[in-house]
């Protein structure tokens, strides 16, 4: 089940790398660095996390396509 993001550009925006935007959430910046790449789907409670810290919508920054 393929989950797509936006998360590095959101981080971008924020101007902070991997190593911090995992401080914020309270996770790794390998967990940042997996998310970003589509090796890691992050929970539920760690999407709600990035999100408010982007200040977004978790669907702002996720986005979950069925495979056909």
């Amino acid at each position: 089940m393929p989950l797509y993001n936006r998360l590095k550009e959101f981080r971008a925006r924020l101007g902070v790398n991997q190593q911090e935007m995992g401080t914020l959430v309270g996770t790794s910046r390998q967990t940042i660095s997996q998310i970003e790449r589509g090796d890691y789907s992050p929970s539920v409670s760690l999407a709600l996390k990035i999100a408010k810290v982007c200040e977004a919508r978790v669907e702002d920054i996720f986005e979950y396509e069925e495979e056909s």
